[in-house]
């Protein structure tokens, strides 16, 4: 197959094999990996908390991704930081709701809720979301049943406790080989209630109940998470551990969450969530370039 990244602005053709994810009536073509805006519709989330919960502002920021080469917008109404407390259901749905609507409206793009309640669910789905991203792998009351009634793909993630506890003192036997079991039981729960495989992403959770050792031994063994068969999302944009290596900043760490990101793609990520899309786009073309020119004819859009 012959294709071009123009949407993207990455400009190459290779040859590969087809890869697409279901997102409702539309698909996700992962033959190259693709990145997730994050978009905190929040009044404290670790990096942006406050940044963006006008609506026109959201709007205005999602537009901007998008123009950088997103191909999904993910929207979320209540932080998950560490430490971070729940918010009650219609608050969130009052963040979020407005939000997706008016990118819906006037963006051609993926829209991902970043949710681990049902009603919300149900609530973003029907204004357009196409994507339930859930911190609790759809463990909370009712979101298992809301997901499998929903024309939505679902992303599964791992994390040990919850937002308000996760940082305190996480255990693993053997962090890697825990979380693919995890996350196996996760995706059997939900063929069983009846969620086709095909509409399944996996995302081990770096910084959701993991020390810095965790996450940078999950860096280093991502690939064994292919052997669950689905495709592999990754956040690690701006996180602890990235300033813990660097000494940065949240607003310092851009060249540590990018080179995570190339990292993460090398050993088999196929989508990247992340503040900082347009460098992350760039740095994905190139990786993804080199990574292909082995296995796969490359030709260059100007040669």
């Amino acid at each position: 197959m012959r294709r071009e990244t123009a949407a993207t602005g990455c400009r190459f053709f290779y040859v590969t094999q087809a890869n697409k994810l279901q997102f409702g009536s539309r698909h996700l073509d992962l033959d190259q990996p693709a990145v997730m805006g994050i978009l905190n519709v929040t009044p404290d989330s670790f990096s942006d908390g406050g940044s963006f919960t006008d609506r026109d502002l959201a709007l205005r920021h999602a537009e901007s991704m998008l123009s950088a080469g997103a191909s999904i917008i993910d929207v979320g109404g209540e932080s998950t930081r560490p430490g971070a407390m729940p918010v009650s259901e219609q608050q969130e749905i009052d963040r979020v709701l407005p939000v997706i609507s008016a990118i819906v409206d006037r963006l051609d793009v993926i829209v991902s809720v970043d949710t681990s309640k049902a009603g919300v669910m149900r609530a973003a789905v029907a204004a357009g979301a196409n994507l339930i991203n859930d911190v609790y792998a759809l463990r909370q009351d009712g979101a298992l049943q809301a997901a499998a009634s929903l024309d939505a793909a679902v992303c599964l993630m791992h994390m040990q406790g919850s937002p308000a506890t996760m940082q305190k003192n996480p255990r693993y036997e053997n962090v890697a080989g825990d979380i693919a079991e995890f996350l196996k039981g996760r995706i059997a729960a939900c063929t069983a209630a009846g969620l086709a495989q095909e509409r399944l992403l996996v995302d081990p959770g770096f910084g959701f109940g993991k020390n810095d050792k965790d996450n940078l031994e999950l860096l280093h063994r991502l690939d064994e998470f292919r052997r669950l068969g689905r495709p592999i999302l990754v956040g690690l944009s701006r996180k602890r551990t990235l300033g813990n290596l660097t000494g940065k900043s949240i607003e310092q760490r851009l060249s540590a969450g990018v080179a995570a990101a190339v990292l993460a793609v090398e050993r088999g990520a196929s989508i990247i969530r992340t503040h900082d899309v347009a460098e992350t786009v760039d740095a994905l073309c190139v990786a993804q370039a080199v990574m292909k020119a082995g296995s796969h004819k490359v030709v260059m859009a100007n040669g």
